[in-house]
């Protein structure tokens, strides 16, 4: 970016559903606030269909080719009987990657959030825009569901238009 984007300290969890694509958060964090915090963890949770997944077998950490920009991605696998603790990962990922401190007095989480209205898009019928929308209502908030800390937690949405 020019000029170069602010980097301020701490460090920012962006919850994503891979490494493809760039977390809506941290996207629209640069975007409307033109910062990214000092270290950048990009966490995806992946449901295995086992019960459990040992400890050992848990994470695969990437840095995503630049070992010194302070981004990286975290896949983070459970089983479907073990509960989703995201901040239970932290010891874990520490050990595993020396590329960013998660010290937890500077720890910032954010979540995306999409919310889905209907529209004058074409391509499905009004009946089956508005079942899908009221399917996308009903499902876990992401807060709640991975066990992060409400004080530390930041949404950023994002509307679209069916």
């Amino acid at each position: 970016m020019k000029p170069p984007l602010l980097r301020v300290p701490g460090t920012a969890i962006f919850l994503n559903r891979g490494k493809a694509t760039a977390p809506l958060a941290m996207r629209a964090n640069v975007e409307h606030n033109e910062i990214l915090h000092e270290h950048v963890l990009i966490l995806s949770i992946e449901t295995a269909p086992q019960p459990h997944i040992p400890a050992e077998e848990r994470l695969k950490i990437d840095d995503l080719g630049y070992a010194d920009d302070g981004i990286f991605y975290v896949a983070a696998r459970f089983g479907y009987m073990d509960k989703t603790n995201v901040p239970a990962l932290l010891p874990l990922i520490r050990a595993a990657s020396a590329e960013s401190p998660l010290n937890e007095d500077k720890l910032s989480y954010f979540v995306s959030h999409i919310e889905l209205v209907p529209g004058q898009t074409p391509g499905m019928s009004s009946w089956r825009k508005h079942l899908f929308i009221a399917t996308s209502r009903i499902t876990a908030d992401a807060a709640d569901a991975f066990q992060l800390p409400r004080d530390r937690t930041v949404i950023m949405g994002s509307r679209i238009e069916l």
